[in-house]
């Protein structure tokens, strides 16, 4: 049975966020993530996922501001911005704790050159350390979506986190983005997988449902299968109509 999951922050947004739960367990969803849930109470989020029983598999930490075009999209490889980041971090632990997230993605930031590098890797250590019982994942990204964004190769990823060798920090693998950066989701796949705790999906072009397209989701669903994959395939994409109107995509992973 796979473990799909939904990105309320992308998906039924025609729905108050404290309501998106319930739609999403409707539709067959067994988890959800949210991205950026800083603005929202967190005992009463945390109702709103526990009363659909539901999991939540995952928040980033957090960049303020990130809804501004010129806002940063993390700071953790940002020279002069440890302060910030620890404070950020600290911050993001306390609402995955309340809120019971699974994983707690750490964003980059737009940087660049081995003091961003140095910078990551230290912050990364310290992050792996300060919360050992909390799963932490870095995810590349790819520039066409957002230039200078600092991890933005899986080689690179995994480098680093050789490097920090935490056995809490792990992989967050988005096919969408492994097809802007390689053109090979199942090849990086197969290459990264031994690294990966959560997987992201949406289509190519137009980050709608991952069906149809230039990615194979059947190939990469079946062979997702085929590993013995057992975390959350997460839908992280704007939905091309209302998110119902679709999700045929659940039937095939």
């Amino acid at each position: 049975m796979p473990k799909v999951c939904a990105n309320l922050t992308w998906l039924f947004t025609e729905l108050p966020m404290s309501e998106r739960p319930k739609a999403a367990v409707q539709a067959g969803f067994g988890a959800v993530e949210i991205l950026f849930p800083y603005d929202e109470n967190a005992a009463e989020l945390g109702s709103a996922i526990a009363n659909a029983g539901l999991e939540l598999a995952l928040i980033n930490c957090p960049p303020p501001n990130y809804c501004d075009p010129d806002g940063p999209r993390g700071f953790a490889a940002v020279p002069d911005q440890q302060e910030r980041f620890r404070g950020a971090f600290h911050r993001a632990l306390r609402y995955a704790g309340a809120l019971g997230a699974q994983h707690l993605h750490i964003m980059a930031g737009v940087a660049q050159g081995s003091e961003a590098r140095r910078m990551f890797v230290e912050n990364l250590i310290w992050a792996a350390a300060v919360a050992p019982k909390q799963s932490l994942t870095i995810e590349p990204i790819n520039g066409h979506d957002m230039p200078g964004y600092f991890l933005n190769d899986f080689d690179q990823a995994a480098d680093i986190l050789a490097e920090v060798g935490a056995p809490n920090l792990h992989l967050q693998f988005d096919a969408y983005h492994a097809y802007r950066i390689t053109g090979d989701v199942l090849g990086t796949w197969d290459r990264m997988r031994h690294l990966v705790r959560h997987v992201q999906v949406a289509g190519y072009p137009g980050r709608h449902e991952p069906l149809g397209g230039e990615i194979d989701y059947k190939s990469f669903f079946t062979q997702l299968r085929a590993d013995a994959y057992d975390g959350w395939i997460s839908g992280e994409y704007t939905p091309a109509g209302a998110t119902t109107d679709n999700l045929d995509w659940l039937k095939t992973c």
